[in-house]
């Protein structure tokens, strides 16, 4: 129990390398014997495994730890959290409804048995899942998502579904104040997830510099520990701005890039396109000075810096936003970038 404390530890202020040999050594110390206390050591080891992107053995063990769990379950909570485990594994993959599925069971659970404490948990989970499911249920999805989020006063949640919806300044107010505890308070592993969520946002507000420096400061974090999943469950607008920094820290962003680019060709993983229109011809076509400005747009440029390369007036550069997000039907830059190469206009 010491030893998977440690791995804890470990995990948390993400040493993963360190915290992957210890949970081993819980392993190696338990040996044949089926001990239920080792769920603990399968379940640490899956979650690195996940963030490791080798998605096949680290189910092996967040299986492992669920049936060893099972046998707690009536008087320890443990095997919900290796549920949402499992969940999360599966939206990686594209799963959505499997995912949704087993949250489901996992949020029943959680209630009959009155492990309340853990629902916060499972909702963080089901948030993703709404905010990743058929384009054609986005306004329920973004109302469910949003409830589920404020009720259990979830900032990172908050800010997925303000960023879902367009607003990427409500995102940045709900990141900033989070950021602020977990840095007090010393969690490494939630300070790195905040610092990439207000990478995307930031990009998304149109401050390329701020999210290209935010991002900088966790892919510097990240390195170390090989962190993959943190970057590559953020979809599409995350792909989108390490692309733009390619000269930060080169290895370590090809490697990422060649994860998402691995991943859309084996067709695994569409949940990062949740929110964009499902592909088919414009109504309206783009002009050409649209195409223009939306080819700026792609290539990281904020408004006032295409009105000075097209010697255009500010006004006018936003009016032309406005249409291009009108005939793409998106809301924000990121959804229009993506929209663009569906339809091949990039």
């Amino acid at each position: 129990m010491a030893t998977i404390g440690l791995g804890n530890v470990q995990e948390a202020d993400n040493q993963l390398y360190l915290a992957a040999e210890t949970y081993r050594r819980v392993l190696q110390l338990a040996g044949d014997q089926p001990l239920q206390i080792i769920y603990e050591a399968h379940l640490g080891l899956a979650r690195v495994l996940y963030e490791w992107n080798d998605l096949d053995v680290a189910e092996q063990h967040g299986r492992q730890s669920l049936h060893l769990a099972r046998q707690y379950e009536r008087v320890i909570d443990r095997f919900i959290v290796c549920e949402v485990f499992l969940a999360r594994l599966k939206l990686a993959r594209g799963d959505v409804a499997g995912a949704a599925a087993i949250l489901a069971q996992a949020n029943q659970s959680a209630r009959q048995q009155n492990f309340v404490y853990r629902i916060p948990e499972v909702a963080a989970a089901q948030v993703l899942v709404l905010l990743r499911q058929e384009p054609l249920l986005r306004q329920g999805n973004l109302a469910a998502a949003a409830h589920l989020a404020q009720t259990h006063e979830l900032p990172i949640s908050q800010a997925r579904v303000h960023l879902a919806q367009g607003d990427a300044s409500a995102a940045l107010a709900a990141l900033e104040p989070w950021r602020r505890q977990v840095e007090a308070k010393g969690w490494e592993d939630e300070r790195l997830k905040v610092m990439v969520l207000q990478a995307v946002a930031h990009h998304a507000h149109g401050e390329k510099d701020k999210a290209v420096q935010r991002l900088g400061d966790a892919l510097a974090l990240a390195e170390p520990s090989g962190l993959i999943r943190l970057f590559v469950d953020e979809g599409i607008p995350m792909a989108q701005l390490l692309s733009e920094a390619q000269g930060m820290m080169p290895d370590y962003t090809a490697k990422l890039l060649a994860v998402f680019e691995a991943e859309a060709q084996k067709g695994e993983d569409k949940s990062y396109l949740p929110l964009a229109p499902s592909a088919q011809p414009l109504i309206e076509p783009l002009s050409e000075r649209e195409l223009e400005v939306l080819r700026l747009i792609a290539q990281g440029l904020s408004n006032r810096e295409i009105s000075e390369r097209l010697f255009l007036a500010l006004n006018t550069v936003k009016g032309h936003n406005q249409k291009i997000f009108g005939k793409l039907q998106v809301q924000r830059r990121t959804e229009a970038i993506a929209r663009a190469r569906e339809l091949g206009l990039l």
